[in-house]
């Protein structure tokens, strides 16, 4: 079989030039049309919806406070950007923003349930998920949240131990009113409406189990003074031994059943 002869090298030049060349144009023609989308006004943002958790802020009210934060156009708005600027509002926990094809946004809204009142500064609330988030307006909602406290960073381990002190709150006919961690550590429980229970130190299990123990004896005490669970004052739960109780009108200091495993 033959083999074709090689081109000559002026033609082989001539093709590179031409390959070159349409090269050239492709890529012209292609930056002319990016340059055409990302100035054309056609593709201006015109428009926002916003759907979801609106019940604390509505949608106008949204689409006003992040109007200033849309920059650029359908291709070149940063999404990451405009996300913040939702997230950063009252009441907001996450926001998802997509493109709508041509010329508008797509939001949709997820908003923190409050589980409690945050700290002593007025107008923070705490989360189901453990986020600390501020109200537009501190007077709408809380009031009858209990209020848990505690270090900067924290908030989450506090709402896990107010979780766990729940059933054996419950246990006693009444409700959690207050928690407080400090900073070193102690702990404050706060029977509603104001008994005063000193937890002491130790792991959510520690202080859970200290609190069980508690609860499924002070009635016990109580009734002997005449009185129910409902008429503890405050308690002190850090003695080795027991735990010390004060109800209305009765001071003692009382030991746990035979065999029962303390510890602080």
């Amino acid at each position: 079989m033959t083999e074709a002869a090689p081109l000559p090298i002026d033609v082989r030049l001539m093709n590179a030039a031409a390959s070159l060349l349409l090269t050239t144009v492709i890529i012209a023609v292609l930056a002319a049309a990016a340059w055409w989308a990302l100035r054309n006004p056609v593709f201006a943002i015109r428009g926002i919806t916003v759907t979801g958790d609106t019940g604390h802020n509505s949608p106008a009210t949204l689409q006003a406070a992040v109007a200033k934060r849309v920059r650029g156009n359908f291709f070149t708005l940063d999404l990451s950007d405009v996300r913040r600027a939702f997230e950063a509002l009252p009441w907001v926990r996450t926001a998802v923003v997509q493109r709508e094809f041509p010329d508008r946004l797509s939001v949709r809204l997820l908003e923190h349930v409050p589980v409690a009142r945050w700290g002593a500064q007025s107008g923070q609330l705490l989360g189901e998920s453990g986020d600390v988030f501020a109200m537009s307006d501190p007077g709408e909602a809380g009031a009858d949240l209990p209020l848990l406290q505690g270090p900067d960073g924290q908030a989450a381990l506090v709402l896990q131990v107010y979780h766990d002190l729940g059933p054996a709150v419950a246990s006693l006919g009444t409700t959690i009113a207050g928690l407080e961690l400090q900073p070193r550590g102690h702990w404050t429980l706060t029977l509603a409406p104001d008994a005063k229970i000193e937890l002491g130190q130790g792991t959510p299990a520690e202080l859970t189990e200290r609190f069980a123990r508690f609860a499924e004896t002070v009635g016990t005490v109580a009734a002997r003074h005449g009185r129910t669970a409902r008429d503890i004052e405050s308690a002190d739960l850090r003695y080795h031994s027991g735990y010390a109780v004060r109800l209305q009108g009765v001071n003692t200091l009382t030991a746990p059943p035979p065999g029962t495993k303390t510890g602080r």
